[in-house]
């Protein structure tokens, strides 16, 4: 599991709603949902009303929800962790390395999506 992130844009959003770290967050400030536009990931959990730095270029470290391969396009699960694109959903990113399982931290290299 790597810890690494390059961030090329990070963006300061409020929160809100709860936000649990290394999570997609919406344009909103909510924490994504299955298949959802988001503007990046979180580096820190979040409560409503909180400020929150969002990397929203370069690469973040995200949460799988699921195994992922190396190279796999990455969405957003339900609770806005990265999973394997198939599909359907927004596109959010290219996984750097692989996750066994969900629950383990990925290098995520982000890319530019709008639903």
């Amino acid at each position: 599991m790597s810890a690494q992130s390059i961030a090329l844009l990070t963006l300061t959003i409020a929160a809100t709603g709860t936000i649990a770290a290394n999570r997609f967050v919406t344009p909103a400030g909510a924490q994504a949902g299955a298949d959802a536009n988001a503007i990046g990931a979180t580096r820190v959990a979040a409560v409503s009303g909180d400020k929150i730095p969002v990397d929203a270029l370069g690469t973040t470290v995200v949460e799988a929800g699921a195994a992922v391969a190396a190279g796999a396009t990455i969405k957003s699960d339900a609770s806005g962790r990265g999973i394997t694109w198939v599909t359907s959903g927004a596109r959010l990113g290219i996984a750097l390395e692989a996750a066994s399982g969900a629950g383990a931290l990925i290098e995520v290299m982000l890319i530019p999506n709008a639903a």
